[in-house]
């Protein structure tokens, strides 16, 4: 009744307050038309002005037993939607969605007119729009390959002057694998057989196109030549549904080829991307060598496709994981890390969580997978429930919203916990008589037996043998699955139930960990310490051996005969790969040198200075050594992985932007198109910190970046954060972004300098003439090292901070810490000094023993412009040590 409520609720407030368009807006309660807000990019591809969320929630109507909403929602669909808009849309949105929508409308609309109450004027009109929409989908198949074209313009087609589309070389192998269903469907229920050898031929070119050692398949490929362009292989986004279509097609068409190629993919899977209870991407060339540490939402679907292929352990432990990231952040957000942190915060209200929460509770009849789903439904409405919806929780960590409610939302996620709640009894047919879609659409299992005009001969190649008795050729049957056993999944639930809690982020010892319960993340080769000894144990349990050589470095040789157990030989075997791979890519990686980000605006002049990374792209700092000067301003979107929308407040400014969600380079692309000078960076892992933390580089995105000529640099949370405090307590806050810190004589030369720091500008000016005319004293000036953590390069000046805390004086290094790093004046000063900067460094302060050689000038200089007090030396020397002594405090109180 609950879940009945909530979908009442997001319905009818689209029905008011956004139909026809495609999509609920629910924060401003308004549709969302394509074309009148501001562009998401490849999102927005969904939308095909085509009222999608009435048409994906059809047959969701009729599963919730809304017969009259049903009947009413069809009519407005005959009626109202247009499916020849001049519009580029996705072909594989459009497909699963809409295609998908209509035909699962019409096979619930035929099933309710047989049993005679309603839809009696029912004459196919659903069917006759799926096809006329199929057909508008065929141009994109007009390739070699077979492959589709990734969009598609509903008007014009591909290839057409007007249709804006068909330009594209690449797309994700899920968006050319997941049409069978729908495309197989169109052709039974027609008699027309070529949507199904279109889907068929795409098919037969991807398994032709794996990586014929791994069977593993990329996540894109290029649709004329068949390479794969991007090579990394996992369960989640570009290749999940891929897999679920491979299974489903056996299901749907019994077509014995499909569940063959299933099995052969499915056993490369749990090889090399299930590391239980995780699922990790890997190189389809190098299986054994992990593509990225961290894991996408969408393989939420996977326990549920593992529970139809009847594989029931591993399906158990990766939802218990997953149902405990979401019990921490009360959603599974986009992206999160082998540790269990937030990669990318975002929920778009995603339903492959409760897509795996049904099918798990439907095999295992064990109502702890009820309380899962209790858990879904008080998450949504305590976080995302609004007055006109629910809606996407923009950070999963503060709780923030989205101004979106996807079609996909209705569509699935009250499908999925209806059918999770409901008895027969409240079912008006039965759904066992049906098959999901990737969108959670009904297609009838009797499908498989009408129309079969295609050839179920598999002509592609030999298949690669398997051991039958691991592939039963039935859809499981719960009765044997768990015999006399009904504690089962329990059992294999318990180890897992504090994986997150127990899990250790970076920065916490792997000893502190091992005092958790609880199964441990085996050791990766970038984690490895030689001195740690704890590492050493793990070495020595997977068989592999350390042998210190004479000129200081170490050996790693793996005997797998020594390891404690064959998983420790294969945990050691991929270690070694991982060393491997890590040892020649940092020959190759140029190691830059940290940069500074000094705040130089009141209060600070300069001396907070902030350790920041490099980028391997745009201003090279190094030979700019004025750097890059301005006021910070905050962008948005905060991501900046898509067109600026306030410029306004970014141009001629630095811009802040956190991390994640999309390559740097695109970040700073935005950014600069939006007229900033330069960009930081702030990391969105809590509470990380150079400190702890190695330097950290930002990479280019693979293509040709000469296109950037803005410097960008990267802080730690931490240190971003100071800035983002500075922000909130004085609005106006201006960053000098440089190779080194500067000392305050060369950031304020030329510039009105604050009565407390030097009350007589007269005497800067002085000295600065001064220190110009004798060159003798440049030699004294010094840099602390371009390496130093959080330290900028100044003079020397009168002891203060103590070293190692977040923001140290630039004054607080030692003399012997500044003379390791002297560095020539003549070789500092080789360039032409910028207008931000000083023609010579400021020389050390003399101690207190030392005087002056010159007095201060007693008659101001018409030059300058503003009044002036005089001011002995002495003087200045004592409130530069108040000075020192104030930022002490500061220090003391972290800023």
């Amino acid at each position: 009744n609950q879940v009945l409520e909530m979908f009442d609720h997001a319905y009818s407030n689209y029905m008011e307050h956004a139909y026809p368009a495609d999509e609920l807006m629910p924060l401003t309660c308004r549709g969302r038309v394509r074309g009148q807000e501001p562009s998401r990019g490849d999102v927005d591809d969904a939308l095909g002005k085509f009222s999608l969320t009435l048409i994906d929630t059809l047959d969701t109507l009729v599963v919730l037993n809304k017969t009259k909403e049903f009947e009413e929602a069809v009519k407005k669909v005959i009626k109202d939607v247009n499916l020849d808009n001049d519009i580029v849309v996705s072909v594989f949105e459009t497909n699963i969605r809409v295609l998908g929508g209509l035909l699962g409308g019409h096979s619930v609309a035929i099933m309710l007119k047989e049993k005679g109450e309603y839809m009696q004027w029912y004459n196919g009109e659903l069917l006759h729009m799926a096809k006329e929409l199929g057909y508008k989908l065929l141009p994109a198949f007009n390739t070699t390959s077979g492959l589709p074209y990734p969009r598609v313009n509903l008007k014009f087609g591909v290839r057409h002057p007007e249709a804006r589309t068909g330009t594209e070389t690449d797309t994700c192998t899920a968006c050319a694998g997941t049409l069978i269903l729908e495309f197989a469907a169109l052709s039974r229920f027609t008699g027309t057989s070529i949507f199904e050898e279109y889907a068929r031929k795409a098919l037969d070119f991807i398994w032709e196109k794996r990586q014929r050692s791994s069977n593993l398949v990329g996540v894109t490929i290029n649709i004329h030549t068949g390479d794969w362009v991007r090579k990394d292989s996992g369960v989640g986004a570009g290749i999940d549904s891929y897999y679920e279509y491979l299974l489903k097609a056996y299901v749907l068409l019994g077509d014995d080829s499909f569940l063959e190629r299933f099995n052969t993919h499915y056993d490369a899977i749990m090889r090399y991307i299930s590391q239980p209870p995780l699922l990790l991407d890997v190189h389809i060339h190098k299986p054994m060598l992990n593509a990225r540490t961290w894991m996408d939402s969408l393989l939420a679907f996977f326990p549920g496709l593992q529970v139809l292929k009847g594989d029931i352990r591993p399906a158990i432990e990766t939802h218990e994981m997953l149902y405990q990231v979401i019990k921490k952040h009360n959603f599974l957000p986009e992206a999160f890390t082998t540790d269990f942190r937030v990669h990318w915060a975002q929920h778009p209200l995603r339903p492959e969580f409760a897509e795996s929460t049904y099918f798990l509770y439907k095999a295992t009849g064990d109502p702890y997978y009820l309380d899962v789903g209790k858990t879904l439904i008080e998450n949504l409405n305590k976080y995302a429930r609004v007055p006109c919806g629910f809606a996407a929780m923009k950070d999963v960590r503060t709780g923030s919203h989205e101004d979106r409610m996807d079609s996909f939302f209705l569509a699935e996620m009250f499908k999925y916990l209806y059918l999770l709640f409901a008895d027969k009894e409240d079912m008006i047919f039965d759904i066992e008589d049906y098959i999901f879609t990737t969108e959670a659409h009904l297609l009838p299992l009797w499908l498989s037996t009408t129309n079969q005009s295609i050839s179920k001969k598999n002509t592609t190649t030999e298949y690669m043998e398997l051991d039958d008795s691991n592939f039963d050729w039935t859809c499981p049957n719960t009765q044997i699955l768990f015999p006399n056993d009904p504690m089962f999944a329990q059992s294999i639930r318990e180890p897992l139930k504090n994986v997150v809690d127990k899990s250790c982020p970076r920065g916490i010892s792997r000893v502190e960990e091992s005092l958790g319960s609880g199964p441990k993340p085996p050791l990766r080769a970038r984690d490895f310490m030689a001195s740690n000894p704890e590492h050493l144990e793990i070495l020595k349990k997977m068989g592999v051996s350390l042998i210190h050589l004479k000129d200081g470095r170490v050996q790693l040789v793996q005997h797998a005969v020594q390891a404690a157990s064959s998983l420790d030989a294969e945990d050691g075997l991929r270690f070694m790969q991982e060393m491997i791979e890590l040892s020649s890519q940092q020959q190759k990686e140029q190691q830059l040198p940290p940069r500074a980000v000094q705040i130089v605006s009141h209060p600070f002049f300069g001396r907070v200075v902030l350790t920041a990374g490099p980028a391997q792209f745009g201003m090279d700092l190094s030979k700019h050594k004025a750097g890059t000067r301005g006021f910070v301003a905050t962008i948005k979107p905060y991501n900046g992985c898509s067109e600026i929308t306030n410029p306004e407040a970014v141009k001629e400014k630095i811009a802040l932007m956190q991390r994640g969600q999309c390559m740097f380079a695109e970040k700073a692309r935005n950014i600069q198109k939006a007229g900033a000078i330069g960009g930081i960076v702030i990391d969105d892992n809590e509470g990380s910190s150079s400190d702890t933390a190695p330097l950290f580089q930002m990479a280019g995105d693979g293509k040709n970046t000469d296109d950037i000529t803005i410097p960008m640099l990267f802080l730690f949370n931490k240190e971003g954060n100071i800035i983002l405090d500075a922000i909130r307590e004085y609005e106006a806050v201006e960053v000098l972004l440089s190779d080194k810190a500067k000392d305050r004589a060369t950031i304020f030369k030329g510039k009105m300098i604050p009565n407390y720091i030097i009350d007589s500008n007269l005497e800067m000016e002085n000295m600065d003439q001064k220190f110009s005319e004798n060159d003798s004293h440049n030699q004294n000036s010094e840099e602390a090292p371009s390496g130093s953590q959080d330290v900028g390069a100044a003079p020397e000046e009168p002891q203060g901070a103590g070293e190692g805390s977040d923001v140290t004086d630039p004054g607080s290094l030692s003399p012997a810490d500044t003379d390791s790093a002297s560095v020539p004046t003549s070789n500092q000063d080789s360039h032409v000094p910028g207008s931000d900067e000083a023609s010579a460094p400021e020389p050390a302060c003399p101690s207190g023993d030392e005087q002056p050689q010159e007095q201060t000038q007693t008659e101001p200089s018409p030059k300058a412009p503003w009044d002036r007090n005089i001011q002995p030396m002495e003087s200045i020397l004592a409130d530069w040590n108040e000075d020192i002594e104030a930022f002490e405090m500061m220090e003391k109180d972290e800023l």
